[in-house]
């Protein structure tokens, strides 16, 4: 394996297939999708190794906006470079998309969103993150201090649960990290997987992420346009919100339903199909957007809410490269891992398990499922499938 990408057209469309693949199938928001992709990208695939991909989601985690969708942007540049990167969010955000104007078009209501196959497929949620945890944690934790470290993340990810905390632990293992293993970080807990990124692109798409964010407030105060607005609204929401999927949909609805651009009653209809769709939860934009202006609103929603994830990833990439090459970054990382690793656990833990299983019948089908996953190893579509058909079947 190595770092450069490659953007022939059978490439590109690996990419494509793969990444829309997971896109239609990947339920149980952000942490679940991040399991959906270790379980492609590293382990089946090996696209990339497992610090590597470490080092992706702590530097997802820590940077506004959906986790999830950046970490699969970053597979998708270091795969096929910026087109890769592209055709990968394309596939992975677009099939839910599509479904939720659909089901703003056609008012979709919340009943039909209880069906019994939709609860197998947030069991398949439990069982995917399992595997992908476990797994991480064997790579990452490998010593007491760090097994240590990600135990002090999943206790303060569970008691203290604000859109910062995020942000605070995984600055608290950081420091650990380097006090602790300054003088002895391992070579080889960093890997040489590059991004084929240019310092100037990156900083190019970092000055277009502030650039917007401070003129598109004033445009909006200079004109009437409606769709100036709506942009300005779903940039802002997406630059600024830490913790991910179920952080923006609070904030939406402060920004909407007073104003009077939706209803409550629609938006709690959306908010419901959000929960439904598989793909990352800042796709309910798109919802939001259909009400507003049509199918045309819901596209131009769904590009503003995401574009600052696009600027950010792609802005940080080549320097996040240089810096965990730093003997006191790969320090820092080793601390950082670690409490990935505690924040994925509290993750599985709250709100994965608890909104997933609620009876011995869903206890015992999560276990079947994560049999299936981590010994029989069956690929992550019959899993979803079999989690479908049992949630109609039993439960």
């Amino acid at each position: 394996m190595n770092g450069k990408p490659q953007t022939d057209f059978k490439t590109l469309f690996e990419i494509l297939i793969i990444s829309t693949r997971l896109g239609l199938t990947s339920f149980g928001g952000p942490i679940a999708h991040l399991g959906y992709f270790h379980e492609e990208y590293v382990r089946r695939r090996k696209w990339m190794d497992e610090k590597s991909y470490a080092d992706l989601v702590a530097l997802c985690q820590f940077l506004p906006g959906p986790a999830s969708s950046q970490v699969g942007i970053g597979i998708g540049v270091t795969r096929g470079g910026v087109l890769g990167g592209i055709i990968s969010f394309v596939g992975f955000t677009l099939p839910s998309v599509v479904l939720l104007i659909v089901f703003a078009v056609f008012l979709q209501t919340a009943g039909m969103l209880d069906a019994g196959w939709i609860n197998g497929l947030k069991i398949v949620a439990v069982a995917v993150v399992a595997h992908a945890v476990l797994g991480m944690a064997q790579k990452l934790t490998p010593d007491v201090t760090r097994k240590t470290i990600a135990l002090a993340a999943v206790i303060g990810i569970l008691l203290w649960q604000t859109a910062w905390t995020q942000v605070g632990v995984i600055l608290l293992a950081g420091v650990a990290g380097y006090l602790l293993y300054k003088n002895q970080a391992d070579e080889n807990l960093s890997s040489q997987f590059t991004f084929p990124l240019s310092r100037r692109f990156a900083a190019g798409c970092l000055t277009l992420f502030f650039g917007l964010l401070i003129l598109l407030p004033i445009a909006r105060e200079v004109t009437t346009l409606n769709w100036v607005a709506m942009f300005d609204s779903f940039y802002r929401s997406g630059s600024l919100v830490f913790g991910g999927g179920h952080v923006v949909l609070p904030l939406l609805e402060r920004e909407f339903v007073p104003t009077g651009w939706l209803t409550e009653e629609e938006f709690l209809a959306g908010y419901g199909a959000a929960q439904a769709v598989p793909g990352p939860l800042f796709t309910f934009a798109a919802y939001i957007g259909t009400v507003i202006n049509g199918w045309q609103g819901g596209l131009l929603a769904a590009a503003a809410i995401f574009l600052p994830a696009f600027l950010l990833i792609l802005g940080t990439l080549p320097f996040w490269t240089s810096l965990r090459k730093n003997q006191s970054m790969r320090a820092a990382l080793m601390g950082v891992n670690a409490a990935v690793v505690g924040i994925l656990f509290a993750a599985l833990y709250h709100p994965i398990f608890t909104s997933s299983v609620t009876s011995p019948v869903e206890f015992a089908f999560a276990a079947l499922l994560f049999v299936m996953l981590a010994h029989w190893k069956l690929p992550p579509w019959a899993v979803v499938l079999t989690g479908a058909a049992g949630g109609l079947i039993i439960l």
